[in-house]
């Protein structure tokens, strides 16, 4: 991903509620969300040059999302995929915590990783952001630090608790809060939604969890214009 608000626990029908816009190259290859056939219980999208991901579920409930970390610490000679970092946590059994320490950042390129299970939220980055649980509370994530100060975090994480204060969840409205073309910048890749000839929102990815484990996971795909191009809805009872 390049830009998610994450809401934890203070909702009292959603323990989770996730938005996310995935901006990427629109030459390299993808999958749409779906059931992954060599992992039957994880779903999400699929990079198909690597075999990771920027945000799946399992089917148990636990949740991942990672987004890069831009401009910031020298990368590795030869790093590691941090798609796999996603799916890693999704078929461990490690608490998120836990896992998060488990990781050698240094492998890495930048990233910024945000876990969850049914009991707990987690985050780090490996450019100076140490492994933490988060507290119940409203989140956004792009490619710097965990809500970092400006319009691209903040006007869509402030969208997301206004709709939660108004108690209008659902994933309609959470991909509506995710099509923010707007920017007091000139630069494109300043508004939430990107659209650029050669790079921009692929796709966007709205997730539910209610408080008795079942969740569902939309994606609503885009072209290099900006139009839609396709939808999928995955469902899990708990």
């Amino acid at each position: 991903m390049c830009l998610v608000v994450v809401a934890y626990d203070i909702h009292d029908s959603y323990r989770l509620v996730v938005a996310g816009n995935r901006d990427e190259f629109h030459s390299r290859p993808t999958r749409e969300a779906h059931w992954w056939e060599d992992e039957p219980d994880i779903a999400g999208g699929r990079d198909l040059l690597q075999g990771g991901t920027w945000l799946a579920m399992h089917r148990n409930g636990r949740f991942a999302t990672v987004t890069n970390f831009r401009g910031a610490g020298a990368a590795p000679e030869r790093p590691l995929s941090r798609g796999h970092l996603v799916s890693g946590f999704l078929r461990s059994e490690l608490a998120p915590l836990a896992y998060l320490q488990s990781i050698q950042g240094d492998a890495y390129a930048g990233f910024n990783l945000i876990v969850a299970d049914k009991r707990a939220l987690a985050y780090c980055s490996n450019r100076g952001d140490t492994p933490r649980e988060l507290a119940p509370g409203v989140y956004g994530l792009a490619n710097t630090r965990l809500d970092a100060h400006g319009e691209r975090i903040g006007r869509p994480r402030d969208r997301l608790n206004q709709l939660l204060n108004e108690n209008r969840v659902d994933s309609g409205v959470l991909m509506e809060l995710l099509d923010d073309r707007e920017s007091s910048s000139t630069n494109p890749l300043d508004a939430p939604f990107v659209v650029t000839p050669e790079f921009g929102t692929r796709c966007s990815t709205t997730v539910m969890v209610q408080s008795d484990g079942s969740w569902q996971l939309a994606e609503r795909r885009y072209d290099p214009s900006g139009n839609r191009s396709g939808e999928t809805l995955i469902t899990e009872h708990g």
